[in-house]
């Protein structure tokens, strides 16, 4: 039996949703659910909360059943434990504890950003519980790091700050988060007039607190280490995803890249569609009604 929900007001982002107040063995979830239908987990990216699918889970929510939580360690969620690192690996099995306490044994992941690669990592490690996985603006960690250069390292700076050893970065972040996370949602968005201003609040007030940016680093720290290991792993020993993948990325974003997302996704798995869409990294805000008509299209035929 799932644990009471309770009701989640309007303003609050999400009408009619409830909220989602749940401890597996490691983390305490925080979020929304909300829906009816086959079981979707919808996984939000740095610097964000849940509150980024806004304005996609509404829609979403009249055929699928959804569950959307704050990454580990990210917004409200919060460690139980003392493990050091969030690692893609820790964040899957506790995300896979989350919906088997809400009695979802099998679902599918739609994860942007940081939340794409914990679903990758969440449909590597538990193929039989992931019936369909869709990437929005990520290629794998392993690929990712291979093809740095000099326009990648000026465009994402941080991926290599938030990396170094604590508690640096948390030294320099915490001498001003709002110009920090001003700085980085700008960019991704291109202005940040371009992002709802009660949205920017909600991601503000999360990265105020110091928790959540030591959570931040650590997921960083983890990506430059034991996720590389982990899909360093998986290739040499042609471990794929087995089930659909749907990849979604931004057309401004890709301009500057060299290979295909999809190629670069069929080395990881045999069945990959995708298509890139208008607007910046910010996609699920940027261009929702184009990612919800993908996903919707996506999802339906899994079902």
């Amino acid at each position: 039996m799932a644990p009471e929900i309770e009701r989640v007001a309007a303003e609050d982002f999400f009408a009619g949703f409830a909220r989602l107040d749940i401890e597996t063995d490691d983390v305490a979830f925080r979020g929304v659910i909300g829906g009816t239908g086959s079981p979707v987990l919808l996984l939000h990216g740095y610097p964000q909360t849940h509150v980024a699918w806004r304005l996609i889970a509404p829609t979403l929510a009249k055929s699928h059943t959804l569950v959307v939580p704050d990454l580990p360690g990210y917004g409200a969620s919060r460690s139980r434990n003392d493990q050091r690192r969030w690692t893609k690996r820790r964040m899957a099995n506790a995300l896979v504890a989350l919906m088997a306490r809400l009695g979802h044994e099998r679902f599918a992941v739609v994860g942007h950003d940081r939340g794409a690669r914990a679903g990758y990592r969440l449909a590597l490690d538990h193929p039989r519980r992931v019936t369909a996985y869709a990437s929005l603006c990520v290629v794998p960690t392993l690929d990712a790091f291979a093809t740095v250069d000099k326009t990648f390292a000026l465009g994402a700076w941080h991926w290599f700050f938030l990396a170094q050893p604590a508690d640096l970065p948390e030294r320099m972040l915490a001498a001003d988060p709002d110009a920090f996370i001003d700085a980085a949602l700008a960019k991704m968005a291109g202005g940040l007039e371009r992002i709802d201003p009660r949205a920017l609040d909600a991601y503000r007030a999360a990265f105020r607190n110091p928790g959540v940016r030591h959570a931040i680093c650590e997921d960083y720290r983890a990506a430059a280490s034991e996720d590389l290991e982990h899909d360093a792993s998986d290739a040499a020993a042609g471990r794929k995803l087995a089930c659909p993948v749907l990849v979604l990325w931004s057309e401004k974003e890709q301009r500057a890249r060299k290979a295909s997302p999809t190629d670069t996704w069929s080395r990881w798995a045999e069945n990959v569609t995708g298509r890139g869409l208008p607007g910046g990294h910010l996609l699920p805000e940027d261009a929702p009604n184009e990612v919800l008509n993908s996903l919707q299209d996506f999802l339906i035929e899994r079902l």
